[in-house]
């Protein structure tokens, strides 16, 4: 990790343009099922997407869906910050996008079931008010699939 004072003034400067207040106390529910009876599904910041889908730029705030069936190895990672390594991405995908742990946990009935769909958002560049509209949507497909629950990974 690159320490703030080892980036150019410029990039200093951008990162901290983005320090955000707290955004207060979580608003927390109640579980209404066990762990063994969820249905989760994943969300990623890690830009990632198939090769033939459209990369992700740099202020995008849209989102790719990904299905649970489809073959994560085959996923590329379009995040474009020059200070993120994707060394563990390369080696194992489950370093930003665990979908091979969440698929055990659900065999090994740790949870009801993954869902069928996960999705992967552009974590860098933009203000997180510019991601309402996607989120929105995102929100919508998760409750048409039935998810209880959301494991997030931020990149």
């Amino acid at each position: 990790m690159v320490k703030l004072s080892d980036l150019p003034d410029y990039e200093r400067q951008h990162l901290l343009s983005k320090n955000r207040p707290p955004l207060g106390p979580p608003v927390w529910t109640v579980r209404q099922k066990s762990l063994t009876h969820l249905r989760v599904a994943l969300i990623t910041t890690a830009g990632l997407h198939f090769r033939h889908d459209g990369a992700f730029n740099f202020t995008d705030a849209t989102f790719r869906p990904i299905p649970g069936s489809s073959d994560a190895n085959t996923l590329v990672m379009s995040h474009s910050s020059v200070n993120f390594d994707k060394t563990g991405f390369i080696e194992d995908i489950n370093v930003v996008f665990p979908i091979d742990r969440l698929k055990e946990l659900a065999r090994d009935n740790k949870i009801g079931s993954a869902a069928d769909i996960h999705y992967s958002f552009m974590g860098a560049g933009l203000e997180p008010e510019e991601f309402a509209t996607s989120a929105s949507k995102v929100a919508g497909l998760l409750r048409k699939d039935e998810v209880d629950a959301v494991f997030l990974t931020p990149v």
